[in-house]
């Protein structure tokens, strides 16, 4: 394989001292620098409303660096190297004539790449204000999610970035595009015959995505109440996951084509209106309960909570794809704070076969499943079953998988972290990995008719308690068709 090609830039971070980049920018760039994919004369401007003497600033930064990256990543050589290619600059991003400085501060023949880790509502004065000192022409821009809460404000925050920067330059992160296990997706699919001839409605029963956080909401109070569960994860990551799961083969591998797919799949997804959403929708809220062992407080009795609050915290639902591929399939889709264990996986139901010859108490054995998981530990394991060992054991079946850890399988190689690998991908100028801006227009237009179903029939969420897999109703929602989650206890 030939080396990536370094190309020098100026990486200008917007909102440098809040908590996305204090945990995650900052070390997936000292990350890059390490790993020797920084070319040497690239700099990284760190940009913050706080006043006060630049030194505190930047040693704070070195303190989150120090907490946030592993001890036997972290060596003091390839820290102060980092540390060298850092500035910080105090800014407030929507005075004009703040940005002069920023223009100083970046060379005439750089690319410069302008990440907006602060809120949406700023990003078209940041846009407009880099346009006033001349330094849109030569700009990509990031954006970080929330883009809006519904179709109309996305549509008013991408407009807006749309006035200064055209789509080629424009990378809306989804950070689960990022890892390691969601790009294999492309290759697991199109690359294997033996899973692409297979991967359609003659031979799939039902798929599974599985997104479960075990933390309750972290400080995240005021966003979060506003957002809910289905804002914060089903608009973005689990509708991303299904549209890598059940996209048709691209003509290429170019960011178009990929995206030209999914929003094939956002089209054709069926409708729920208010009338279904008690048999394909459910929503819960958890209440008091434990984690890990030790007792944690439901989610109105959290800090600055608003008693009185009908924000869900899960949600479940059965989304169907209109088309000729995925005709019958459903796609059960699980998101949840609270949740027993922090889990991301896909598993891939597969028809059983026509005719059974095996004993009768071993039916419902038969079946195989591929399960992708991306977190918590990464890898790729085909469920099959074979014959059980032993003189006595006649043709008794068992299960078990082939299975492709990737921190097992590659021991030597460090799975990078997803941020890691986008920021690569935005020095690079390789859309493939971000939102394009109907992706996102469609998904938000599917929930947004699930939230308007909801306050029509103004049914408060059900209750669930912390460290339980969610309400019971999200398991009569599968039992219903026959099947049930796959690995809950």
């Amino acid at each position: 394989m030939p080396a990536i090609k370094l190309e020098s830039c100026t990486f200008a971070l917007f909102g440098a001292l809040g908590d996305l980049a204090l945990r995650k920018l900052f070390p997936a760039l000292y990350q890059l620098d390490r790993a020797g994919l920084l070319h040497d004369a690239t700099r990284i401007l760190a940009l913050a409303r706080e006043a006060g003497e630049p030194s505190d600033h930047l040693r704070a930064i070195e303190q989150a660096l120090r907490l946030h990256v592993p001890a036997k990543e972290l060596t003091e050589t390839d820290m102060a190297r980092f540390l060298a290619r850092l500035s910080y600059l105090t800014m407030d991003f929507l005075k004009a004539e703040d940005y002069s400085a920023l223009l100083e501060q970046v060379s005439p023949q750089d690319q410069l790449i302008a990440y907006f880790a602060t809120p949406a509502s700023v990003y078209g004065g940041i846009c407009a204000n880099l346009a006033a000192v001349g330094l849109a022409e030569r700009c990509r821009v990031v954006l970080e999610k929330p883009i809006g809460h519904d179709l109309a404000s996305s549509r008013a925050v991408n407009d807006a970035v749309a006035q200064v920067f055209a789509e080629n330059r424009v990378y809306r992160i989804d950070h689960y595009l990022g890892k390691e296990t969601v790009q294999n997706l492309i290759a697991l699919r199109f690359a294997n015959s033996l899973f692409e001839t297979q991967w359609n409605q003659n031979h799939i029963s039902h798929v599974e995505i599985t997104v479960a956080e075990k933390v309750g909401i972290e400080g995240r109070w005021g966003y979060f109440d506003q957002a809910g569960q289905l804002r914060d994860m089903i608009q973005n990551h689990l509708l991303q996951l299904l549209c890598l799961i059940a996209m048709d083969p691209p003509s290429d591998l170019s960011a178009d084509s990929i995206r030209d797919e999914k929003v094939k799949v956002l089209k054709a997804l069926e409708p729920i209106s208010a009338e279904q959403l008690g048999q394909r929708v459910v929503r819960g809220q958890y209440v008091a309960g434990s984690s890990d062992g030790r007792p944690v407080p439901g989610y109105l009795e959290e800090d600055n909570s608003n008693t009185q609050s009908d924000t869900e915290t899960f949600v479940a639902l059965r989304a169907d794809i209109r088309n000729w591929r995925w005709a019958g399939v459903p796609f059960y889709l699980r998101t949840g704070k609270r949740m027993p264990q922090k889990l991301s996986q896909i598993v891939i139901h597969f028809k059983a076969p026509p005719h059974y010859i095996f004993a009768p108490e071993q039916r419902q054995l038969i079946g195989n499943k591929l399960i992708i998981r991306l977190q918590p530990d990464e890898g790729i394991a085909l469920q099959v079953l074979t014959k059980d060992q032993g003189l006595d054991k006649g043709m008794q079946l068992r299960s078990g998988p082939l299975q492709l850890s990737f921190s097992d399988t590659y021991r030597s190689a460090r799975i990078p972290d997803a941020y890691e690998r986008l920021l690569l991908e935005v020095m690079r100028g390789n859309q493939n990995l971000f939102v394009r801006k109907d992706e996102i227009e469609y998904a938000w237009q599917w929930c947004d008719q699930l939230i308007a179903g909801w306050k029509q029939l103004g049914e408060a969420p059900k209750p669930y308690t912390a460290g339980s897999w969610g309400p019971m109703a999200s398991v009569a929602l599968i039992t219903r068709d026959g099947r049930s989650w796959y690995g809950d206890l």
